[in-house]
């Protein structure tokens, strides 16, 4: 059997070898960064971590809204009618957790919904007059399109029962649940899909 040789000259070996310096010092691709940058707290998938959502409508206050939600397909659908006439929210909330995420920047959710103007809660230990407290965060949303949307820690402010309060801060090294609400105070039906929940660090 003939064996075929194949030689390189210096120069050829001299220009694969800067090739290769040069792919394994080339800058991350934008994916990258991102996966780098940030931590998947829920995806809805089978291996993805089961945060416990349940219903809490303003029934509970004696409202009139309606909704709930559904897993499926690697996404949450949650879905329903407000109306104002009463509390005028729907939400849904995870069991207690206990999440420290002080090196993140805020939240990122992918969604897709209708337009409509939706709140991000997040509960830790903080007490006023000895009740728990809530901290409230809005993001809008295109209708019937998909959005990335980044919900910075700074933006979330302490609530109790819809009053704004002056504080206490939200503490992100003891997160304890979180809530997706529909209170934009208008009446009517409305629809999202939740696709992720991620913790994103801000690229210095």
């Amino acid at each position: 059997m003939r064996v075929k040789k194949i030689y390189f000259s210096q120069s050829t070996a001299l220009s694969c070898s800067v090739i290769l310096l040069a792919l394994l010092c080339a800058p991350l691709s934008v994916s990258e960064a991102d996966n780098l940058d940030t931590l998947s707290l829920t995806s809805f998938n089978t291996d993805s971590p089961d945060f416990g959502w349940y219903v809490q409508n303003d029934n509970v206050m004696g409202g009139r809204s309606e909704g709930g939600f559904a897993i499926s397909s690697g996404e949450l659908s949650f879905a329903g009618n407000t109306n104002t006439n009463g509390g005028g929210f729907s939400s849904i909330r995870t069991q207690p957790l206990k999440l420290d995420l002080s090196a993140y920047t805020g939240i990122r959710v992918k969604v897709k919904a209708d337009g409509r103007r939706y709140t991000w809660g997040i509960q830790t230990d903080a007490l006023w007059r000895g009740r728990r407290i809530n901290y409230w965060a809005d993001f809008d949303t295109l209708a019937d399109k998909t959005n990335v949307i980044d919900i910075p820690f700074t933006s979330f402010f302490p609530q109790f029962r819809g009053f704004k309060l002056d504080g206490p801060e939200l503490n992100t090294s003891q997160i304890s649940e979180f809530a997706l609400y529909q209170y934009d105070k208008t009446d009517g039906p409305f629809a999202l899909r939740l696709i992720s929940v991620e913790a994103y660090m801000e690229s210095e």
